[in-house]
């Protein structure tokens, strides 16, 4: 549990470094990249866009893509709005729940003064 609070601790520092560098108002795309890139200087390991499949009576009825996971147990969701919603607190459960990842964190990048995040435990 303390090495998952402090690659967390991690995490939230690498995504205030980003904030802080470029501020509000990009695309979340931009956002992802630019994470991914602090995410390489700081040695963090991480895959991003990975498309996972979504069953309905064991069928296969569309999927969704992950933003990035982080050394496999974190799944981070990226946002560029003006508040966390609860509809994206239940975008990322559904996501822990298929992934079968305990912890997620929604990432907004929206806000002008700060970064705004809330971690999630399913």
């Amino acid at each position: 549990m303390i090495y998952e609070m402090e690659l967390s601790d991690r995490i939230i520092g690498c995504a205030i470094a980003v904030h802080k560098e470029l501020g509000a108002g990009y695309l979340e795309k931009v956002y992802e990249r630019a994470l991914c890139v602090e995410f390489q200087y700081q040695d963090i390991s991480y895959v991003y866009q990975v498309p996972i499949p979504v069953f309905y009576r064991d069928k296969i009825v569309g999927d969704y893509i992950d933003d990035i996971i982080v050394k496999g147990k974190i799944i981070l969701e990226l946002k560029a709005c003006n508040i966390i919603h609860s509809m994206h607190c239940a975008q990322i459960i559904n996501y822990l729940s298929a992934r079968g990842i305990k912890v997620g964190y929604i990432l907004n990048f929206g806000n002008e003064v700060k970064l705004e995040f809330k971690r999630i435990v399913h």
